[in-house]
């Protein structure tokens, strides 16, 4: 389910970047790049809305999200170790020093 998932998506990707007259390899590069589904979609919405006429615009937008995808996760890992790191220091080591 997921891999036609990805394969639909990159598939309307390069469709949506040929309609504007880039070649199909450029979609395939982008779609390869972004990785997922979410990405893809959100890399069309944008050629949909704005219809860029220059590659540059194309691949900076690529990169703009490339860059708010790295930012979320970069954001969720320091969430996710301030949560372990409040957990130590409220409930301490787990150590057997009870004897």
């Amino acid at each position: 389910m997921e891999r036609s998932e990805w394969t639909r998506a990159k598939d309307m990707l390069v469709r949506s970047i040929r309609d504007l007259g880039f070649p199909e390899e450029l979609g395939d590069e982008i779609a390869k790049n972004l990785g997922s589904p979410k990405a893809m979609k959100r890399m069309q919405a944008y050629l949909l809305n704005v219809k860029p006429r220059k590659i540059e615009l194309v691949v900076d937008e690529m990169l703009a999200i490339k860059s708010d995808i790295d930012n979320w996760r970069e954001k969720k890992a320091a969430e996710e170790a301030n949560e372990k790191y409040n957990e130590l220091l409220y409930y301490g080591l787990d150590t057997d020093d009870d004897e």
